[in-house]
C-alpha cells in the first residue's frame, strides 16, 4: 500500500519561499510511475502544479513556471517542491500524488494528506 506524507507548508509573506517535501513508502520507484504536486484552494478544483516522471522530464502549470522547481531524491524516496517568489494566489492545500504514467492522475493517483501553504 503506497503512503505519501507531505511536509514543509506554512505561512509566508508574498515574495517568500518554501520547500515542500513528500516522503513515499510502500513501493519502489519504477519507470512506470509519475509523481507530482497538486493544489486545491477553497471553492476551487484541484489543479496540477508540477510533475515528473521516472527520468528527468518535468512539467509545470504556466502560473508557476520560473518560480517553482520539482525535484526528487530517489535514495530518500522523497519528492520536493521548491517554491519561490510566492504570491497570495499560491495559497492552497498542496498534495503530493503518485500515479501510473499515462493514466489520469485525478482518478489513478495515490495522495498524501496535504500540507497548507498560506501567502499573505
Amino acid at each position: 500500500h503506497v503512503q505519501l506524507v507531505e511536509s514543509g507548508g506554512g505561512s509566508v509573506q508574498a515574495g517568500g519561499s518554501l520547500r515542500l517535501s513528500c516522503v513515499v513508502s510502500g513501493y519502489t520507484y519504477s519507470s512506470s510511475y509519475c509523481m507530482g504536486w497538486f493544489r486545491q484552494a477553497p471553492g476551487k478544483e484541484r489543479e496540477g502544479v508540477a510533475a515528473t516522471d521516472s527520468g528527468c522530464s518535468t512539467t509545470y502549470v504556466d502560473s508557476v513556471k520560473g518560480r517553482f522547481t520539482i525535484s526528487k531524491d530517489n535514495a530518500k524516496n522523497t519528492l520536493y517542491l521548491q517554491m519561490s517568489s510566492l504570491k497570495p494566489e499560491d495559497t492552497a492545500m498542496y498534495y503530493c500524488g503518485s500515479w501510473r504514467c499515462g493514466m489520469n492522475p485525478y482518478s489513478d493517483a495515490d495522495w498524501g494528506q496535504g500540507t497548507q501553504v498560506t501567502v499573505s
